[in-house]
C-alpha cells in the first residue's frame, strides 16, 4: 500500500455517523476503496450515504454495487442504527467533498469552498481556486476579496472544518479527462495481468 491509500481523512464524522464509519472502514479497505464521507439523513424515512472511491479516484456503479453488499452484512451484525434506514452507497461526484490532504494536491487549480474551525485571517468562510498545496495547508487566491483583503489566504488543514469543490466547466472537463485516464491505466494493468 502506498502513503496515499493509508492517507488518513482530515475531515471525519461525529456522533452515529462516526461509528458508522469504523464500523465499514476497514472492509472498504479491504476491497480497495477509501472512505470519503459516512452521512445518516431523515432522506426517504432514514437513509446512511457511504460516499467512497477507489485509490485512483474512480467510483463505477458495479464498485457501488460492490460495496453495498460488503457493508451491508457487516452493518447488520454490528447493527449502530436502531431503525429501518435505506443504504446508499456512492462516489463523490465531481463537487465532491475534499477530506484527504492529497485532495487538495490533486484538484490544485480548481475553485473549492470551504469553512475553518477557527478565524483564518478574520473569517471562517472561504471561496476561491486552490493555488499551492503543502504538508500543512492549503493556499487559495479568493475569487471576490472584501476592501482590505489580501486575495491569497493560506489555510492550514488543523483548522479545516469543511471543503468542497466547486462544479464548473473546468473541473468537469479535468474529472472527465482524470477518470478517461485511471480506466485506461486500469486497463493496461489487466492487460498486462493476463500476460
Amino acid at each position: 500500500m502506498t502513503e496515499e491509500q493509508n492517507e488518513p481523512r482530515l475531515i471525519v464524522e461525529t456522533g452515529l455517523d462516526r461509528r458508522v464509519a469504523d464500523i465499514i472502514e476497514p472492509t472498504l479497505e479491504q476491497l480497495g476503496y477509501r472512505l470519503v464521507r459516512v452521512r445518516l439523513s431523515s432522506q426517504n424515512g432514514l437513509t446512511l450515504q457511504i460516499m467512497c472511491e477507489r485509490h485512483d479516484g474512480t467510483m463505477t456503479v458495479e464498485d457501488c454495487e460492490a460495496v453495498s453488499m460488503a457493508v451491508s452484512p457487516v452493518l447488520d451484525v454490528e447493527d449502530p442504527i436502531d431503525k429501518a434506514y435505506h443504504l446508499e452507497v456512492s462516489s463523490p461526484g465531481i463537487d465532491r467533498p475534499m477530506v484527504r490532504k492529497s485532495d487538495f494536491a490533486r484538484w490544485t487549480g480548481h475553485l473549492v469552498k470551504c469553512e475553518t474551525s477557527i478565524l483564518v485571517d478574520g473569517r471562517k468562510r472561504f471561496r476561491g481556486k486552490i493555488v499551492t498545496t503543502d504538508a500543512d495547508g492549503f493556499t487559495i487566491e479568493r475569487d471576490q476579496p472584501a476592501d482590505g483583503e489580501e486575495a491569497l489566504v493560506k489555510i492550514p488543514f488543523t483548522a479545516l472544518a469543511e471543503a468542497k469543490l466547486i462544479l464548473t466547466d473546468d473541473l468537469i472537463r479535468d474529472a472527465l479527462r482524470a477518470d478517461k485516464l485511471a480506466k485506461a491505466q486500469a486497463a493496461n494493468e489487466n492487460d498486462a495481468d493476463e500476460e
